[in-house]
């Protein structure tokens, strides 16, 4: 401000001559070297699918938040910036992850999350007899949660007795809330390490928690979206009488 470095304390009255340098973002060292699959694209955003067995984003370099740029086209709008997940899945989960390319996108689409206004749709295979279809309501982190079930297809499982192909759609967005609250009513997610049960996990097959759509009106362009990625092949495999 007028020449002179100012602080976050420095007031003005009106008529200074202020100028603002812009930080050259920094670019990293190495890029990560990951190719990943991608459901749709455009300026404003894109839909990758997160393979089992990587963070979304973390302190770490091997992240699917690294990969994206070496993934992705840049976009032409003019306030591009680095790609940038706007939510997250847990590292054994698979499916449908959502991107923002520029500033206004990022923001939009966080508030969007946050208003829920877009509709997750997830399929997991649940151990155990269960209800047809119904609602589990109960905390989650000390958070009110909500998921609501309905059981696609069963098989019975010489180890786990019964094995049931569950459409999961939740209506909050709490930390590993599917896994939580499938686990409160003993039906726990198949090959689940952390909220399954001892003695029933599948070792060397990872979770079976498939993130299978989003469902959202575009916030630039308006248009009704609805993006699928389709059930991993491990799926198919148990219930290979109906897919």
């Amino acid at each position: 401000m007028n020449g002179a470095t100012a602080a976050t304390a420095t007031m003005i009255s009106g008529g200074e001559t202020i100028v603002f340098n812009a930080p050259e973002e920094a670019k990293p060292k190495k890029q990560l070297v990951y190719p990943l699959k991608v459901l749709f694209e455009d300026e404003y955003l894109a839909l990758v699918h997160k393979p089992a067995g990587i963070l979304v984003s973390g302190n770490g370099f091997v992240t699917l938040a690294h990969a994206l740029p070496q993934n992705l086209q840049p976009s032409a709008e003019k306030d591009a910036t680095v790609p940038q997940p706007v939510h997250r899945l847990d590292y054994a989960t698979t499916g449908i992850l959502m991107v923002g390319k520029t500033s206004s996108s990022i923001r939009a689409l966080n508030k969007m999350f946050e208003e829920k206004k877009l509709v997750k749709t997830y399929y997991a295979v649940a151990i155990g007899e269960m209800n047809s279809e119904g609602s589990i309501l109960s905390e989650v982190d000390d958070k009110n949660a909500r998921s609501d079930f309905s059981v696609i297809h069963s098989v019975s499982s010489p180890r786990f007795g019964q094995l049931n192909l569950v459409k999961l759609l939740p209506k909050t967005g709490r930390r590993h809330q599917l896994r939580v609250h499938l686990s409160s009513i003993g039906k726990p997610i198949l090959g689940d390490k952390d909220y399954g049960i001892e003695g029933l996990i599948l070792k060397g097959k990872g979770m079976y928690l498939h993130a299978y759509s989003l469902e959202f009106m575009h916030p630039f362009t308006g248009e009704n979206m609805r993006l699928e990625d389709p059930l991993p092949k491990k799926f198919k495999k148990l219930f290979s009488e109906v897919m």
